[in-house]
This record gives C-alpha cells, sequence and structure tokens, in this order.
C-alpha cells in the first residue's frame, strides 16, 4: 500500500508539470493503473487526490480513466461522486455503465441499479456477459420476478445463457424469488457448470426449505469431477439441520476436516448450528471448545444453540463469558441471549441486557426489541414491554405479535383483542402467532362472535389455516361452547398433528361428551398419530368429566405400559380428582401418598375439592394443611375449607379460616362473570353496581329469582356466611350466580 501511495505522490509531481495533450494522453495507462490500484486496497483519500490531478491534467474525461474513477468511488461506497463523474463521461462504454451498476448492487441500492440498466438500454448499449449477474441481483433483492424473467429472456436473445456466471446468477435469482423449480430449470440447461453453480442451486433449495433436495443434489454433486469448497459445505450444512439429520452431518464434519476448511468462521458457524439443531449441544459445544481464535459470530452461534436447545443457563454462561473477554455482542448475539432469559424467567440478567441495548444504541433493531418485549412478557412486567412497543418508530408484525401474545398469556384478553385490531387496522397482516395468541384471548373471554369474525377474516384474506392456528381455532370454539363449530374445523384440516387431535379430544371432554372424546382417541391411535402427555390429559379430564373412573385408571395404566408416557404432576391430580368426584376419597389419597413424585398444589387441591362435595372435614384438613404450606397467600384454599367447616355445622373451624385469612392479609377476589353483547364484553362482580344499567339488571335478578323459587328451586345456603340471616344469604347467592 505504501508503495501505491507513494507511486501516486511521484506521478502528481511529474504530471502538474505537463501541458501538452500528447503528453496528457500518453498518461492515461498509468492513471488507470493507479486508480484500479486504489480501488483494490481501498485508498480512498489517495484515490480523491489523484482524481484531483487527473483534473488539472484534463484526464477525467476520458471514457477509460472515467470508467475507472467511477468504480473507485463506488466500490468506496461514495455513490454519490461516482454518479457526478459518470453524468460527466462524454461516451459511455459498457464498462462505465457496469461500473455504476455495481456499485448500486453492492450496496443495496436495488431500485437505483434497475434505474441506470433501464437508461443504458434506452441508449441503445448492449450490456455484456458482466451486466447481467449484477442487475439480476438487484431484481433478486427487490424480489422483483417479473423483472428477473424480462432480464432472463434478454439473456436468451443476446445468447448468454452458456454463461456459467449469468446461468448461476438466474439460478440465485429465481431461487431469492420462491420460484425454484424454475431455477432447476435453469441449473439443468446449463452446459457447463462449476463449484458456484451447484452452490447456488443447493442454497436455493435450502432456503427454501426444500432441505431434501439439497441433500440429493450433493450426493449428485459428489459424482461429478468437482472439487469441495468451502461455501458448499456450508451450505449443505443447514440442510442437515433442517432435516435433523445427524449422520450426513457428520459426514459434513468429516469433509471439513478432510479439506482443511475447519480455520474458516462461515462453516463453523454452520457446523455449530447444525449439531445444536441436531439436539447434540454437547458435540456443538465440543467444536467451540475447541477453537483458538473465537469472534462474535462463533460466540453468538453457541449462545443460540444453548437456547434454542432450552439450556438457558448454559447460553447465559457463555454470553457472561463473551463479555468477560471483551467482546461486544451484536444484535443477533443480543436476540438469542433473550430468549433464554426470558425462558428462566431471569428480570435480573434481561435488563442489565436491555442496558447494553441503549448504550450501544441497538433499540431500533426491529429483532431486538421484539426479543426485549418477549423477555419482559415472560417475566410478567407489561408495562415495560408496552412501553418498548409504543416506544418502537418502525413496527413489525413480529413485535405487533410478541405484544399481542403478551397479553393473551399473561391474562389481559381485553388487550389483547384491542390491540389486534389495532395491527389489523395499522395495515399489518398477522402471522399465525397473532392469530393463535388473540383466539387465546377469544376463549378466555368466551366471546363467540369476536371469535368467529377472526374464523371469517382468516377465510376472507385466504390465509393458511395451519395445525397451529386449526388448533386454537378448535380450542376457541370448544370453550366458546360451540363443540360442532370445533368439530367442523378439524374436520376441514389437511393435516392433523398431535396438537389438533389433543384440541378436539380436550373440547368433547370439558363439554362432558366422554364417549366421544375417548372415539376420538382411538381414531387418532388408527390414524398413526402418535399420543403426548397432553393427549393422556385430554383423556383423563375427558374421563373425570363423566365419571368414568375405571377407564381413566385404564388409561393411566397405559399410558406408561403401552406409550413409555412417564406420567406427570398433572395426570396424578386428574386421577386424583376422577377418584375424589366419584366418592373414593380413601383411595385417593392413598394413591397421593404412593406417588413417586411429590405432589403438587393441583393434586392437593383435586383432593380438596372432593373432600368439599363429600363434606369430609378430616381429609380436607390433612389436604388444606399441604396447600398452606405450598401457597399460603392464596385466599381461595381457605374459603374452600371454610366452606368444608360450614357445610359439617364446625363454625370454631370457619372462624379459624376467617382468622387465619385476616392474619396473613388474604382476602378472597369476588366472583365475575361476563357477557359479550353486540361485540362488547360486560364483566360483573358480587354485588356489582358499577354499570350504567345496574338497576335493569337486578330487576331482571329478581324476576328471574321469583320464577326460579316457582319452579321448585331452594337454594343451598346452609354452609355460606355463618352469621347473616337467611334473606341476604339468598340475595347473595342469587348475585353472585
Amino acid at each position: 500500500m505504501k508503495l501505491i501511495v507513494r507511486l501516486i505522490h511521484q506521478s502528481a509531481k511529474l504530471d502538474f508539470n505537463i501541458s501538452t495533450t500528447n503528453q496528457r494522453h500518453s498518461n492515461i495507462p498509468s492513471h488507470a493503473y493507479l486508480l484500479q490500484a486504489c480501488t483494490n486496497i481501498r485508498t480512498h483519500e489517495e484515490g480523491r487526490r489523484l482524481h484531483a490531478q487527473m483534473l488539472i491534467t484534463g484526464i477525467e474525461h476520458n471514457d477509460y480513466s472515467g470508467s475507472k474513477l467511477v468504480g473507485m468511488y463506488a466500490k468506496s461506497g461514495s455513490l454519490s461522486d461516482a454518479c457526478l463523474v459518470f453524468e460527466k463521461i462524454p461516451r459511455r462504454n459498457v464498462i462505465s455503465w457496469n461500473a455504476m451498476i455495481r456499485g448500486y448492487v453492492e450496496h443495496g441500492h436495488w431500485k437505483e441499479a434497475l434505474r441506470i440498466y433501464s437508461q443504458m438500454q434506452t441508449t441503445g448499449m448492449l450490456p455484456d456477459d458482466l451486466t447481467f449477474p449484477f442487475i439480476l441481483k438487484a431484481c433478486a433483492g427487490l424480489g422483483n420476478l417479473q423483472q428477473g424473467k424480462d432480464i432472463h429472456d434478454r439473456i436468451m436473445r443476446l445468447g448468454f445463457e452458456s454463461n456459467v456466471f449469468v446461468g448461476t446468477t438466474l439460478i440465485d435469482m429465481y431461487c431469492k424469488c420462491r420460484t425454484v423449480d424454475v431455477a432447476r430449470q435453469v441449473f439443468d440447461g446449463m452446459s457447463e457448470r462449476n463449484v458456484v453453480s451447484w452452490t447456488a442451486m443447493i442454497v436455493g433449495y435450502v432456503q427454501n426449505g426444500l432441505a431434501e433436495e439439497a441433500l440429493e443434489l450433493f450426493r449428485q454433486m459428489q459424482l461429478e469431477p468437482i472439487e469441495h469448497c468451502v461455501v458448499t459445505i456450508a451450505g449443505v450444512l443447514p440442510a442437515c439441520a433442517q432435516l435433523m439429520a445427524l449422520r450426513q452431518g457428520k459426514e459434513m464434519h468429516n469433509a471439513i476436516l478432510k479439506f482443511g476448511f475447519e480455520t474458516d468462521d462461515f462453516v463453523l458457524c454452520s457446523l455449530i448450528d447444525m449439531y445444536a439443531k441436531c439436539g447434540i449441544l454437547e458435540n456443538a459445544c465440543r467444536v467451540f471448545d475447541k477453537l483458538s481464535q473465537k469472534n462474535v459470530v462463533l460466540w453468538t452461534a453457541i449462545i443460540a444453540g444453548c437456547a434454542q436447545n432450552g439450556n438457558a443457563n448454559e447460553a447465559l454462561r457463555f454470553f457472561k463469558q463473551m463479555r468477560g473477554v471483551g467482546l461486544k455482542p451484536n444484535p443477533l448475539t443480543v436476540s438469542s441471549i433473550l430468549p433464554a432469559c426470558a425462558h428462566l424467567e431471569a428480570l435480573q440478567d434481561g435488563q442489565v441486557i436491555h442496558d447494553y441495548v441503549i448504550k450501544r444504541g441497538l433499540e431500533s433493531n426491529p429483532y431486538v426489541t421484539s426479543a426485549l418485549i418477549d423477555m419482559y412478557v415472560k417475566c410478567r412486567h407489561m408495562e415495560n414491554a408496552y412501553q418498548l412497543f409504543d416506544e418502537m418508530s418502525s413496527r413489525d408484525v413480529v413485535s405487533w405479535s410478541a405484544m399481542i401474545s403478551g397479553y393473551a398469556q399473561n391474562g389481559h384478553s381485553d388487550e389483547a383483542l384491542k390491540l389486534f385490531r389495532e395491527m389489523l387496522f395499522a395495515s399489518f397482516k398477522p402471522n399465525s402467532v397473532s392469530i393463535a395468541s388473540v383466539l387465546s384471548a377469544c376463549a378466555h373471554l368466551a366471546v363467540l362472535q369476536q371469535g368467529k369474525e377472526i374464523h371469517d377474516y382468516l377465510i376472507r384474506n385466504e390465509l393458511m389455516i395451519d395445525d397451529f392456528v386449526g388448533s386454537s381455532l378448535i380450542n376457541m370454539y370448544a370453550k366458546c361452547g360451540s363443540i360442532h363449530l370445533a368439530q367442523q374445523v378439524f374436520d376441514k384440516m389437511f393435516n392433523r398433528d398431535v396438537v389438533s387431535w389433543n384440541a378436539i379430544i380436550l373440547g368433547y371432554g370439558m363439554h362432558g361428551y366422554a364417549e366421544n372424546a375417548l372415539a376420538l382417541f382411538r381414531e387418532m391411535q388408527q390414524e398413526g398419530v402418535m399420543p403426548d402427555h397432553i393427549t393422556f390429559i385430554a383423556v383423563l379430564s375427558a374421563c373425570r368429566h363423566a365419571g368414568f373412573v375405571d377407564e381413566g385408571c385404564k388409561y393411566f395404566v397405559c399410558m406408561t405400559s403401552d406409550h413409555h408416557i412417564t406420567p406427570r404432576v398433572e395426570h396424578y391430580a386428574c386421577l386424583v380428582d376422577l377418584l375424589g368426584r366419584s366418592g373414593r376419597l380413601d383411595e385417593a389419597c392413598d394413591f397421593i401418598k404412593n406417588m413417586p413424585i411429590e405432589p403438587g398444589v393441583g393434586v392437593w387441591g383435586a383432593l380438596l375439592g372432593a373432600c368439599r362435595i363429600y363434606c369430609n372435614v378430616e381429609l380436607g384438613e390433612y389436604a388444606a394443611e399441604h396447600l398452606f404450606q405450598l401457597e399460603p397467600e392464596k385466599a381461595s384454599y381457605y374459603v374452600l375449607m371454610s366452606h368444608i367447616y360450614a357445610e359439617a355445622g364446625q363454625w370454631d373451624g370457619v372462624a379459624k379460616m376467617r382468622t387465619m385469612m385476616r392474619d396473613r392479609g388474604l382476602r378472597k377476589n369476588p366472583g365475575c362473570s361476563w357477557i359479550e353483547v353486540k361485540n362488547r364484553v360486560h364483566a360483573f362482580v358480587t354485588g356489582d353496581k358499577s354499570h350504567p344499567k345496574w338497576k335493569e339488571i337486578y330487576a331482571m335478578i329478581e324476576t328471574l329469582d321469583v320464577q326460579l323459587k316457582g319452579a321448585g328451586y331452594v337454594p343451598d345456603t346452609h354452609c355460606l356466611l355463618h352469621g347473616v340471616d337467611e334473606g341476604e344469604r339468598e340475595y347473595i347467592l342469587c348475585a353472585h350466580g
């Protein structure tokens, strides 16, 4: 580089003394050579000095040197300067046009590149084999398939279809425009293929989710007399990751070692990612640990691998090690570590990363902000999440979905529905995550009409109802009381996975149609769909709702014996509830005592609920004792035990529960009901007078109460509020109902 700079200065001293035209023209080759040298080694300032000298000597307007100047400025990113020089060239040749097009393409200005190409056509200048690769790259960048096809037609007319470089960029353009079949036609029609052509087609398959086709093409490539390329190996590894094809991935690892590619960061990243996505995190860590030099990209790969495999603690450990060696995480690193914080609900670590994001100015990155929103959502800090969302200058569907999902997951169903409507009003097309989340909100509120409207929106806009969305629709309709509509959605699904089967079985179970639920379970197995642990929760719940005790016990046993699924605490809770509801309280208690895992609140809560039904004070006290230890701040357990005492006439026990609640500062949340009228949800609590039409509502309640008593209904109030007169008890029970 020093030699080039010295030559430029020496040339300047000589050329400043030149005055004749012949002398100027004699220096054209030397200036062009020096300009090319400046372009190659990116000595931008020296190139500017040389340009200044050329202005004095009048060389700038020469076609050849002018093209070199355009190339030098374009390569350095000074596109405005390149454009000024380009405009001053009197007779532009194909080299100057190519230099301008290339400059725009290499800096991502796709539309400007196409504009220059259009001007080139207008002047009658014919493109050459170097023009087409760049202009096709612009079409690929814009996803402009139609213009890409038009250029393909011109390539055919000018006879460049046999050029290997032009053919390769055609393959790349069609793949990036999601027209892989046409890309394969181009590939098959090439008379000559090099390693770049093969790699372009393989990578194109991978980018379009066609991993099997990518691996098959790689196998065909191995039969050809073509040397392996590091880019090819790095392109094949994601296909192995997509298919979780560990054997082929290991073969790629051996090829990396064989051909000496183990020092290439790009291929090592792909290797770490492949092992991580195949679930072999030990191998990914082994590859990483052997590296002597680790850059940000490699650290990011191992952090993402740990987070994706649910090993959040390891991801955080690697992240802290990375910071410890002085490396600065990039936006992708931050987006990879925040899900680990979310998984662990590690709010403090997440806030430290948030501070780093602010200091580095990364908050403008939508992926980083969406990951931060998701972290705060999982840590149940919705105010922080919404503040981030509200301050975003440019929202995308990912950030909208993260916020809607957050509201739905944290029980803020009204806000989820409101934000979903705002998203549609802002002309964003919802994805499966936002749709599934808002359907969950509809299910939680039991707002059938709004759920139907979202379903209609999907149909009107021809949005694909995949397994995820289909299962959410089934769940929504079932929880809103329309099991027949849930069945219709299920029947129309093309590919029913275990999630959709679970949703419909759960739906029939919660409606008390246990026989239908069990019939669907048998049908599911006949179709070759393997049940999972949620399937058996659905089956046991169906048996519980219908009182099918023997069937429930049979399915609990076959879960382990036939399907090799280890029961979880939720399965034990279902069986305890099933036994308890049927009056087999002692059997339920013995079952709990013999559990191989620690009973949770679900198990003890099921036993306490059964004791409430059968007024079993002794076992109720036994269950409540455990619940008070596990969740001492949950008021409902004290209230339930109080009801058991009241029904047994043990008013000292009722007083004891009241005292415990008072001493611990607990209050039972009032019962809440809601109804949807004309797309608006009206919520009510016991004795509520906040509704603008509360007088009419209570008048209607009194009318219904009179009609109920006239039909022979006698309210059961003996276990409610000892010390309150009978009339007041009936009023409270009626208002609560």
